[in-house]
């Protein structure tokens, strides 16, 4: 007599973690979502390889460090520094650099005052400086969902790369798809 296994229908429980500001998560844990949630001005950087299934997400809240100090106890903070800090730690967790799949999200102009947010930029630089960073690396932009004045919260599914941004006006969509 075979012994025979049944499917199971039930969904797959998921453990979100939170990327919050200023920081950066690797996994490689399929069950793991990595999470970002109300992305203004932030960026949030997003790579996934899906041969060694490990991915990564940085969420910086400038674009550089201006500071005179040479103390910079919070990297990841920083775009042009949290980029190169991504990179090696997915390299080091097993990625490959020419199978990461690269996703930029965030860098809106959230201030209301007009003529202020042309002042600070901060969203907009944010973007080309994580472009830039990316480009340095020699990593491509495979999709976005940047600039605009909507917040977002973006999602990276470890268990097949996929990324999701939501935003209050056009709800869940998939930027990269699994």
């Amino acid at each position: 007599m075979a012994a025979h296994r049944q499917e199971s229908n039930a969904p797959v429980l998921r453990t979100i973690r939170n990327v919050p500001i200023g920081a950066m998560q690797i996994s490689d844990d399929p069950n793991e979502v990595l999470v970002a949630y109300g992305l203004g001005s932030c960026i949030a950087v997003c790579a996934y390889d899906r041969v060694a299934r490990v991915g990564g997400m940085l969420h910086a809240l400038l674009p550089t460090d201006a500071s005179v100090n040479g103390d910079r106890p919070a990297p990841a903070k920083y775009v042009d520094q949290g980029v190169p800090l991504l990179l090696d730690a997915l390299l080091h967790t097993g990625a490959r650099r020419h199978r990461l799949i690269v996703s930029l999200c965030g860098g809106a102009c959230v201030i209301p005052a007009k003529g202020f947010s042309d002042i600070l930029g901060i969203g907009e630089r944010n973007i080309l400086a994580a472009q830039e960073a990316l480009r340095a690396a020699h990593l491509r932009v495979h999709a976005q969902d940047t600039g605009g004045d909507a917040g977002r919260t973006v999602k990276l599914n470890m268990v097949n790369g996929q990324v999701t941004v939501k935003t209050l006006a056009r709800g869940e969509r998939v930027l990269i798809a699994k």
